[in-house]
């Protein structure tokens, strides 16, 4: 069964913590999510906020904040609860990560990789169309993963990119797996890996490929690779300008044998829900809006002289400055209610409103918070240089956003453009 909560925060009062990121009354949240939200906001707020620095300074991944997400119940928030887990929807989990995002990023984005391994296995396959016979038996495998995570604290991660155009779904994966006798042989490469090295689980996206077959996007399997199996290594450094405590560095497969147990989806499920359930590819998107909160928050203290780490001194009378947070406070309103919405529409087989609004909430999050963090530190002044104050990591942090496939700004901003000017089949020739 699920870990006990940890005490770290039990004795915090709400007084005490930053307002929600979304009212519960105001966005018309269930108790539950609520519920949730608030527990992810006292833990980020009063533990992981004072250990970012650390991670980020020394590219150091967020151990010690995983060993509290455990204790929380929050490895768990999208298992089912009658399989010890905090049941959560998409839009609860979409909600909680944008809190723990506030507080520290890298731990909410890698956070991401490893829930999206149970909420892809579970509420979104759900969704999908499966004979009765791999239902159950997709049941039976994931309640194998689902049992490590609760019982164990097992983490899992989702290694997606491997430089070329397969991450944003161009082509076949070039990981490839191979069958064999009880499962597969899988060699490959993944690239700006999180968790690499500290993950017990590496959720693998390849392509399975016979002798003489032609590699196929239909033929994408989801498996989940134990970080310890033989021919699996980690390689090459991590130093880079943002998201340091994701450890993200090179996976390499060898010839890795992979038992049928641990595909995390079956057979083609992968390619059904790419097509049919793309909001999947919308959950980088929380950790960014935390950060643009953060952002907008610490220039309202600083402006009130109320920032930890600063003199008390107001710098609020300012009509310049005034004029300034208006901007932030727009950009983030604008920001937090397309997305609000696009997570709330989540589901099989969205409109095409729906699809173009999912890519409007992810270019607006993506390229609105380091927006927000730029007028953050043009207003500060010389403060927002500090690195012991958190806007210097939240700008870079933020920078990283609209980089990350499968759905990038440029990507985005072309799928727009394209979808609102086309319907499906239409061509000019």
């Amino acid at each position: 069964m699920t870990a006990s909560a940890p005490d770290l925060f039990e004795a915090v009062r709400p007084a005490d913590l930053d307002p929600p990121l979304f009212d519960p009354k105001a966005f018309r949240l269930s108790a539950h999510t609520a519920a949730l939200a608030d527990r992810a906001r006292a833990l980020a707020q009063t533990v992981f906020a004072e250990r970012a620095a650390g991670y980020d300074r020394d590219a150091r991944f967020p151990t010690e904040n995983y060993q509290d997400l455990h204790k929380a119940g929050l490895l768990a928030i999208c298992i089912p609860k009658e399989q010890g887990g905090a049941g959560a929807d998409y839009k609860t989990y979409a909600i909680v990560a944008a809190e723990i995002g506030r507080y520290c990023g890298a731990t909410a984005l890698s956070w991401n990789m490893h829930v999206c391994s149970t909420l892809w296995s579970g509420a979104i396959v759900d969704d999908l169309d499966l004979t009765p016979q791999e239902r159950e038996e997709h049941e039976r495998r994931r309640s194998l993963h689902y049992r490590r995570i609760v019982e164990e604290g097992a983490v899992y991660s989702q290694p997606f990119s491997e430089g070329g155009a397969a991450a944003a779904g161009g082509v076949a994966f070039e990981t490839r797996a191979v069958p064999t006798d009880g499962g597969w042989l899988v060699s490959g490469k993944k690239i700006f890996a999180s968790l690499a090295g500290h993950a017990d689980y590496y959720g693998i996206l390849c392509t399975e490929i016979g002798p003489d077959e032609k590699a196929s996007r239909r033929n994408t399997l989801y498996l989940a690779i134990p970080a310890k199996a033989e021919g699996v290594s980690v390689v090459g450094d991590w130093d880079p300008l943002g998201m340091r405590g994701t450890v993200s560095r090179t996976l390499i497969f060898k010839d890795v044998f992979v038992p049928e147990e641990a595909a995390l989806m079956p057979r083609g499920t992968y390619f059904q829900a790419a097509s049919r359930w793309p909001h999947m590819f919308l959950t980088l998107s929380p950790t960014y809006v935390g950060q643009a909160q953060a952002a907008y928050d610490f220039t309202v203290r600083y402006l009130r002289g109320e920032q930890p780490g600063t003199p008390p001194v107001k710098r609020r009378q300012y009509p310049t400055k005034q004029i300034a947070v208006a901007e932030m406070r727009i950009k983030l309103e604008q920001l937090k209610a397309v997305w609000f919405q696009a997570v709330s529409e989540a589901g099989a087989d969205p409109s095409k409103d729906q699809v173009i609004r999912a890519w409007t909430a992810q270019y607006a999050v993506m390229e609105g918070a380091n927006d927000i963090a730029r007028l953050a530190i043009r207003t500060c002044g010389g403060q927002s240089m500090l690195k012991s104050l958190p806007l210097e990591r939240i700008f870079r942090d933020s920078r990283c956003g609209s980089l990350m496939l499968p759905w990038t700004a440029e990507l985005c901003v072309d799928r727009i453009g394209r979808a609102a000017l086309y319907e499906p089949g239409e061509t000019d020739e």
